[in-house]
């Protein structure tokens, strides 16, 4: 086994999965995500990737889930979060159910995997804990009332424990994708866009790797990716 070990949330078909496959480079990587079939199938392509269904949303199997991985491999080196619940309305058509699921899945769940990894990181004085976000995060467009919210939140609260676990050597960083995904179902959805229009995730998991192993003298925290044909 490698000597390090990362996990991360919201293992999809798209950027979680690029960026689980990258990490295995070096890593013991633990998947997290609901669907047992599609992280049972990325198991198979490499012996680093391990797959630990769970719905995250429910505090109680998160905590479950983390300990397993814990005890399985170690505890986490690097949490890349990047799972996401995705509410799109303005005000007056968002549920405020709907409203409070996407605070916690976007903001509640980084809260708790905060307060899972950070003793076991303190006390190696060392360790990572990236969040893929959105630019959501610092605007509140009229249709994104019931997203922009909860990603705001969510960039904050990083900011605040960026702020207080940096001095024991913990990196924690936001990363924005101010974009199109480029998983198959949007490329399908919007077949007449051009190539440019979309990030390709293994584009994304590469950035997310560099940030994670910046050097401890020039880390960043906020960092914002686009297509270089993205209007902004």
């Amino acid at each position: 086994m490698a000597s390090k070990v990362c996990l991360v949330t919201g293992v999809g078909p798209g950027t979680g999965a690029a960026i689980a496959r990258k990490f295995a480079s070096d890593y013991e990587v633990a998947m997290v995500a609901r669907s047992t079939d599609r992280l049972e199938g990325l198991a198979e392509e490499s012996e680093r990737l391990h797959a630990y269904p769970c719905d995250i949303s429910d505090l109680e199997s998160l905590e479950k889930t983390y300990l397993q991985v814990q005890s399985d491999l170690q505890p986490p080196d690097v949490i890349v979060h990047n799972a996401v619940y995705g509410l799109f309305g303005t005000f007056d058509k968002v549920k405020v159910g709907q409203f409070e699921k996407a605070f916690r899945l976007n903001a509640s769940t980084l809260l708790f995997l905060g307060q899972l990894a950070a003793p076991k990181m303190i006390e190696r004085q060392n360790g990572a804990i990236a969040i893929t976000g959105n630019t959501a995060a610092y605007r509140g467009v009229p249709n994104f009332a019931g997203f922009a919210p909860s990603k705001a939140a969510q960039r904050i609260l990083a900011e605040s424990l960026a702020r207080t676990l940096g001095p024991s050597g913990i990196h924690v960083a936001y990363i924005a994708i101010d974009a199109v995904i480029a998983t198959p179902g949007m490329r399908k959805a919007m077949a007449d866009k051009p190539v440019e229009f979309f990030a390709n995730p293994d584009d994304i998991a590469q950035h997310v790797w560099d940030v994670v192993h910046q050097p401890k003298s020039t880390w960043s925290f906020d960092s914002v990716i686009r297509p270089y044909g993205e209007s902004w």
